[in-house]
């Protein structure tokens, strides 16, 4: 198989991983299974005809409706497929065959997850997180970033955010985080350790304020609105594993 070949193939096979991963994301914040039943129309419940679980062409081909309610479909099952098909290809084409690939690509499904579910629900589930830290330290044993700096990572992405959000309830006696995003930060500590970690932690909280600040500019939002702050911690992970040790470089110029 030659390398464009095998890109092509990543890429497609990327996306049916992003179809369940949209199963994940649906499923997860009702606590259902996300094994069993097999997918089904949410609105008339008709269980879908493998054609009709083609990623991104069953989409198009239904023109974003149920074949028999007319139900809508959201625009989001093809973009989460399209994604993760985009991820699989870029990052076998970036990292090669390599355990770096599958720890990158795990990190990557987790946190397109993550950050879908937290948009729309506000919520980080445990089974997500807490397996993401004992998986991204596995790889830590035999990838980058070692062993020290995942651990460190662990200690320093779940106790930074902890230790924000005690002083905020401390102070104003009301929760300014939820453990959620401690627990995402200290998975991401995992993955790519200790200084990654702190370069996702300052990129997430930029945008968080620069959207903060355009919704109270827009009167769409106060100062006490409650951002979904894990999808930024997802954007910021997504930028630190790739740009990030560029970053890091550049800061220690400095120095």
């Amino acid at each position: 198989m030659t390398p464009a070949l095998a890109i092509v193939v990543a890429g497609l096979f990327g996306a049916i991983i992003g179809s369940f991963l949209n199963v994940c994301i649906y499923r997860l914040p009702l606590g259902r299974s996300v094994v069993w039943p097999g997918s089904a129309c949410a609105g008339c419940g008709r269980q879908l005809a493998w054609y009709e679980n083609i990623p991104v062409l069953s989409y198009a081909a239904l023109g974003g409706r149920c074949r028999t309610c007319r139900m809508a479909i959201s625009p989001r099952y093809p973009i989460v497929e399209a994604l993760t098909g985009a991820m699989f290809a870029g990052a076998l084409w970036y990292y090669g065959p390599t355990a770096l690939l599958v720890s990158r690509l795990l990190f990557g499904c987790g946190l397109i997850v993550l950050f879908a579910i937290d948009l729309e629900h506000h919520l980080l589930p445990n089974v997500i997180t807490l397996p993401g830290i004992v998986v991204g330290f596995a790889f830590s044993l035999i990838t980058e970033p070692g062993w020290r700096d995942s651990l460190i990572g662990i200690v320093i992405g779940g106790g930074v955010l902890w230790a924000i959000a005690e002083g905020y309830y401390r102070i104003r006696r009301e929760e300014g985080l939820g453990m959620g995003d401690v627990k995402m930060l200290a998975m991401v500590g995992a993955f790519i350790g200790w200084q990654l970690t702190l370069v996702t932690l300052m990129m997430a909280s930029s945008d968080g304020s620069i959207v903060g600040l355009l919704l109270i500019a827009s009167r769409r939002g106060s100062m006490k609105y409650a951002l979904p702050f894990g999808t930024f911690l997802a954007m910021g992970a997504v930028l630190a594993a790739t740009i990030g040790p560029a970053v890091v470089n550049w800061y220690i110029g400095f120095f």
